[in-house]
C-alpha cells in the first residue's frame, strides 16, 4: 500500500470518528439523518456537476443501479447507527460497528464461497470476537447481566457492522470496476438516501425543524465531513485492494473511543481501548492471512 493511500486512510479515519462523535451528540434519529443528508447533497452538488461535466464518466443503467443501491444500503446504515447511538455509548457502538465488518466478510466467504482462511486469519477473527465480547459485557465477571443491559446497543452495533461490510463491497465494485468517480458515487448516494428518507421527514417535519434549531452546527458539520471521509476512502480504493483499505481504516475505532471518553465523559476507557487494540490486531491479521 502506497504512502499516499495510507495518508488518505488515516485522515479519513479521523474525520469519520469526528462526524460520528457529532452524530452521537445530536442523537436526532431519522430526522437528523435526513437533515445532514440534504445538507450533503446540496453542498456537494456543484462539485459533482463540475466533475461530471469535465470528466464525462459513463453513467448508464448499471452505474445508476449501483448508485441507487449504495443509497439504499447507506440509508439503512445511517438509521441503524443513529438508533444505536440513542441507546448506547459512542465508545461501545462505534467500535462494534467498525470492527465487525471485516469479521462478517470472512464468515460470509466461508459460508457462501467455500473459502478456507488461514490459521492467522482465524486467529484474527478470534481476536475480533474477544474484543466484541469485552465491549459488550464490560469485562465484568457477571457477563450475562452486562450483556442483557447492553443488548440493544450491541445489536445495533453488530447490525451496523453487517451493513458496513455490504456497502464496502458494493461501492468498491462501483469505483474500481464500473469506474464511477468516488465524488459522483457518494453524491448520488447522499441524494438518493435523502429521497428515500424524505417521506418520513415530510410527515415528521416538526422533528426536522427541531433538529435544525437545536443541532444546526452538527447537521452542517456531519453533512460536510461524512461525504469527505468516505470520498477519501473511495479514492484509495480506486488504486488499492479492498483487503488493505478496509482493515486499515478501522484505526478510527481508537479515535472514536478516545472521543467518547474525553469529550462525552463515557466510562471504561482502559477496557475499551484494550478491546479496540485486540480488534484492530485481529483486523490486521485478517488482512494478512
Amino acid at each position: 500500500m502506497t504512502g499516499f493511500a495510507v495518508l488518505l486512510i488515516v485522515v479519513a479515519a479521523f474525520i469519520h470518528a469526528s462526524w460520528n462523535f457529532l452524530a452521537k451528540r445530536a442523537g436526532g434519529g431519522a430526522a437528523f439523518v435526513w437533515l445532514f443528508g440534504a445538507v450533503s447533497a446540496l453542498l456537494y452538488t456543484p462539485l459533482a456537476v463540475a466533475l461530471i461535466f469535465l470528466q464525462s464518466p459513463h453513467l448508464g443503467l448499471m452505474e445508476l443501479t449501483f448508485i441507487f443501491g449504495s443509497a439504499a444500503i447507506h440509508a439503512v446504515y445511517f438509521l441503524m447507527l443513529q438508533r444505536g447511538y440513542r441507546v448506547g455509548d459512542l465508545s461501545l457502538v462505534y467500535p462494534l460497528a467498525r470492527g465487525t465488518g471485516p469479521l462478517l466478510s470472512v464468515l460470509a466467504a466461508i459460508a457462501f464461497f467455500a473459502e478456507r482462511p488461514s490459521t492467522l486469519a482465524l486467529i484474527g477473527a478470534g481476536l475480533i470476537v474477544a474484543g466484541v465480547f469485552a465491549l459488550a459485557t464490560g469485562g465484568g465477571t457477571n457477563w450475562r447481566r452486562a450483556l442483557i443491559g447492553n443488548q440493544r446497543a450491541v445489536g445495533y452495533g453488530l447490525l451496523t457492522g453487517g451493513l458496513i461490510a455490504c456497502y464496502t463491497l458494493w461501492d468498491t465494485y462501483a469505483v474500481s470496476v464500473l469506474l464511477i468517480p468516488p465524488l459522483v458515487l457518494d453524491w448520488g448516494s447522499n441524494f438518493g438516501r435523502t429521497l428515500l428518507v424524505s417521506p418520513y421527514a415530510l410527515s415528521h417535519w416538526h422533528e426536522v425543524r427541531m433538529q435544525w434549531r437545536l443541532h444546526r452546527f452538527e447537521a452542517i458539520a456531519v453533512g460536510i465531513l461524512c461525504p469527505l471521509s468516505y470520498i477519501l476512502v473511495l479514492t484509495a480504493l480506486v488504486f488499492t485492494p479492498v483487503s488493505y483499505v478496509a482493515p486499515a481504516r478501522e484505526i478510527s475505532i481508537v479515535f472514536g473511543i478516545l472521543m467518547g471518553a474525553h469529550l462525552l465523559a463515557e466510562e471504561g476507557l482502559r477496557l475499551r481501548l484494550t478491546a479496540a487494540a485486540a480488534m484492530v490486531a485481529g483486523i490486521i491479521a485478517l488482512s494478512i492471512g
